[in-house]
């Protein structure tokens, strides 16, 4: 079984920053699966720059669904994989899963029982958005729920979990 560390946050609190810190504590050849689409010009530019701070060091995978299918392909071939990040590939699935919230949660349950399975270790981002006011629309409501259950189920398989703050890491499980 290989590791699996957690690091969660909310919007520009440095997670992927210290994610990809722990992910370079690894040799080369490192994977970085991207789970964002470039819909907007703004969200090209994130993706930019997230890109362009990582370097050749890192081979860019894009998977916006099928993550545990790209894990599981990608198991072995590198010495450690970063998932950025869940809550794109959650809201990814909300708007694709006939299912709604019920089928994602069930994609992120049968992802996390694939952790014992797997050789190489595994990164992941996640954002923390239940912190703040209770949505005024039912969807936003969804989404909020269905992230912070994700986020409870990936937290209570991994073997550390840290969260970020102010680009402060704070380590709290492992």
């Amino acid at each position: 079984m290989s590791k699996v560390v957690l690091v969660t946050g909310g919007s520009r609190s440095g997670k992927s920053r210290f994610a990809e810190t722990l992910a370079l504590g690894y040799p080369a050849m490192r994977g970085y699966l991207a789970t964002a689409e470039a819909g907007d010009a703004e969200m090209a530019e994130r993706i930019a720059r997230h890109q362009g701070r990582r370097g050749e060091e890192w081979h860019t995978m894009e998977e916006p669904l099928q993550v545990e299918e790209k894990v599981r392909a990608n198991d072995g071939r590198f010495q450690v994989i970063l998932l950025d990040c869940v809550t794109l590939w959650l809201s990814n699935l909300l708007f694709s899963c006939e299912g709604g919230a019920a089928e994602a949660l069930s994609r992120v349950e049968r992802f996390t029982e694939s952790f014992k399975s797997l050789q190489t270790p595994l990164v992941i981002v996640t954002n923390e958005v239940g912190m703040g006011i209770v949505p005024e629309h039912p969807l936003s409501r969804t989404f909020r729920d269905l992230s912070g259950e994700a986020n409870e189920l990936i937290a209570a398989r991994a073997d550390e979990v840290h969260v970020c703050f102010a680009g402060l890491p704070l380590k709290l499980k492992g």
